[in-house]
């Protein structure tokens, strides 16, 4: 049975939804950012008046990266639960870059309280990602 894969930051939340949600979701977390800007160099690029950031996987994230692609590439839908914060709009950006090469189904889902109630009635509720 094809399964829904949904990604938030906190390992107790994902333990938490996972309760809510039952057997036809996988839930796991990213445990906060995968991707930053390197430290060993400035890591945008300037040209003229565009600026390209180069964003690098952080020491350390590399596994729990793997592990998000390995579950994508076995899941029918990816929602991408972060916090519904600026950090969390960066964390969800950030893994959706590298998913969406195992998988186009990409969603974002807001949960505004980790109660059954407002979790089942944002899973109801997800938007797409663009491309």
């Amino acid at each position: 049975m094809a399964k829904t894969l949904v990604i938030v930051e906190s390992p107790a939340k994902a333990k938490t939804l996972g309760k809510y949600l039952g057997s036809q979701f996988k839930v796991k977390a990213s445990v906060g950012h995968l991707k930053d800007l390197p430290k060993s160099k400035m890591g945008i690029t300037i040209k003229g008046n565009k600026f390209t950031p180069e964003y690098t996987v952080i020491k350390g994230k590399q596994k729990v990266l793997s592990d998000l692609l390995k579950a994508g590439e076995t899941a029918d839908k990816i929602f991408l639960a972060s916090d519904p914060d600026r950090e969390g709009e960066a964390i969800a950006w950030h893994i959706a870059e590298e998913l969406k090469a195992v998988i186009d189904k990409i969603f974002r889902v807001l949960f505004n309280e980790i109660t059954k109630r407002g979790v089942m009635e944002a899973i109801e509720k997800p938007t797409t990602i663009d491309k």
